[in-house]
């Protein structure tokens, strides 16, 4: 059993690494503080070839295996995870329709997305309905040659600069189950009706934009029906958030070493009663105990890329790790936080930051209980084991 990176993953991690460090390190706290979108950063991304994360070669895409991609969110998300953030919705998008869609649809948007020239997201979260994807009420509605799409989505990242923006609608509201009446529908910027009315303010995660946006008679052509037949929206969302999730959980790895590294440095520089605080037993257990579920979260996130690597069905493995991951980092930022005391509160330090890119990771791509009831019913149902 191998526990390590190959050399072709290690450099291209150390590659990301040295990236991070020069780029998005030193500017990450002014930049997240103004809330300053990162345009050069993106820029660098685009020649590193990262937006073609999840678009095949044949398409000018890297096509990295899963592992290689998790590397990617692990290390930037040291740095910050609002710029992982950018990459994570458009690569779940560009994995949509590399997987689903016509060839007529890969052909049109996948070479431009692989670059960045276009950049893409996911619409799925309505102000009623974000667990529940199947109580969705964005309408879609077919005329002639367009459907006819009204109704609004929330959290959306990259709204402003996605084009294509794959979209959950009902084309059929009367199906029974509720999902064989969902489809996804690329949307292109400039489309009549289609707007993105505000930027919504945030706890954390600040830097790219999380939008609301509202469909008002918006007509998008048949043509762009993701797959071309309509009913199977859910089923094309799921197997995206199935691997979407491991970029989440990978995120949430790096800001927990973010936190880990920050508070280990602190605890051996800060001073108490004439000793380094990191000699004391209780900051030790502090970091003993952080240091412990991030390794086993690291694990967790390289074995479901890996058995999706494999052409395995991950949900459950995604799920793991993004539930242990995602939790290990709100922990890890708290008590990173501690270790700091005092100046754990202040903006001046990462560990502030932190704390609040942390909660976003528990919700985003499927809560904590989410990912248990995921977990649960592939244990219950038989089709996987543990032991």
């Amino acid at each position: 059993m191998d526990f390590g990176l190959s050399d072709e993953q290690r450099l291209f991690r150390d590659t990301i690494r040295d990236f991070v460090a020069k780029e998005i390190t030193p500017v990450a706290q002014e930049w997240e503080r103004t809330n300053r979108y990162p345009t050069e950063i993106v820029e660098t991304m685009k020649r590193l070839g990262l937006f073609g994360m999840t678009v095949p070669a044949a398409y000018g895409g890297l096509g990295i295996d899963m592992v290689s991609f998790a590397l990617v969110f692990e290390e930037i998300s040291k740095g910050w995870m609002g710029v992982a953030g950018i990459l994570g919705s458009h690569s779940l998008a560009c994995g949509l329709i590399a997987r689903h869609g016509t060839d007529e649809q890969k052909h049109r948007y996948l070479p431009q997305l692989a670059t960045g020239e276009r950049r893409s997201g996911l619409a799925l979260t309505e102000p009623g309905a974000g667990t529940d994807l199947q109580g969705v009420g964005t309408r879609a509605v077919l005329d002639g040659d367009a459907y006819v799409v009204t109704g609004s989505k929330t959290w959306i990242t990259n709204a402003r600069h996605a084009d294509p923006l794959p979209v959950l609608v009902k084309t059929d509201p009367t199906a029974s189950p509720a999902h064989r009446g969902m489809s996804v529908l690329l949307v292109e910027q400039g489309t009549p009706g289609f707007t993105v009315s505000r930027d919504l303010p945030k706890l954390g995660y600040k830097g790219p934009e999380s939008c609301e946006v509202v469909f008002d008679g918006a007509r998008v052509p048949k043509a762009n029906l993701l797959g071309g037949v309509e009913g199977r929206g859910m089923q094309q969302v799921l197997s995206g958030l199935e691997t979407g999730r491991i970029n989440v959980a990978a995120r949430s790895l790096g800001v927990a070493q973010a936190a880990y590294d920050a508070a280990l440095k602190y605890a051996r520089e800060r001073h108490a009663f004439g000793q380094p605080i990191a000699e004391f037993q209780a900051v030790q257990l502090k970091l003993a105990d952080v240091a412990t579920n991030i390794q086993a979260s690291r694990l967790l996130v390289y074995w479901a890329a890996s058995c999706a690597d494999r052409g395995e069905r991950v949900d459950m493995q995604s799920g793991m790790a993004k539930l242990f991951a995602s939790e290990t980092a709100a922990t890890a930022a708290l008590e990173a936080m501690r270790i700091h005391g005092g100046h754990g509160y202040s903006p001046e330090f990462t560990v502030e930051r932190l704390y609040r890119d942390a909660p976003l990771l528990v919700i985003g791509e499927g809560t904590s209980d989410i990912m248990r009831t995921v977990i649960a019913r592939a244990l219950v149902g038989g089709r996987e084991r543990i032991g």
